[in-house]
């Protein structure tokens, strides 16, 4: 089995109370769904530093990172069918599956 990052940009991070709890029951239940093939949660990320060779910041054109989490899969192309239902896509967001070498 390969491992893979999901990193997740963008989308709308919900703020309300009632709107975290539906967000977060909806990615347990993706995660249930996805079974041993999660290997590590992950966690939301609150903010991030973007810097630049010179120094300076530079966020350029990235999309705002709003967390990562850890697939199992046997190739790529699994890892997309995997991720294909996430949650956080419905809301507006994107994610990226990332291959280490």
């Amino acid at each position: 089995m390969a491992r893979f990052l999901i990193t997740y940009y963008a989308g709308s991070m919900p703020s309300d109370p009632d709107s975290i709890a539906s967000a977060r029951g909806a990615f347990m239940q993706w995660a249930e769904q996805a079974g041993p093939a999660l290997a590590e949660v992950g966690s939301p990320v609150r903010s991030a530093i973007t810097i630049a060779a010179d120094g300076a910041p530079d966020a350029g054109d990235l999309q705002p990172l709003m967390g990562w989490s850890v697939i199992e899969a046997t190739d790529r192309d699994a890892a997309v069918r995997l991720m294909r239902d996430h949650p956080f896509i419905s809301r507006g967001g994107i994610l990226q599956i990332c291959e280490p070498v």
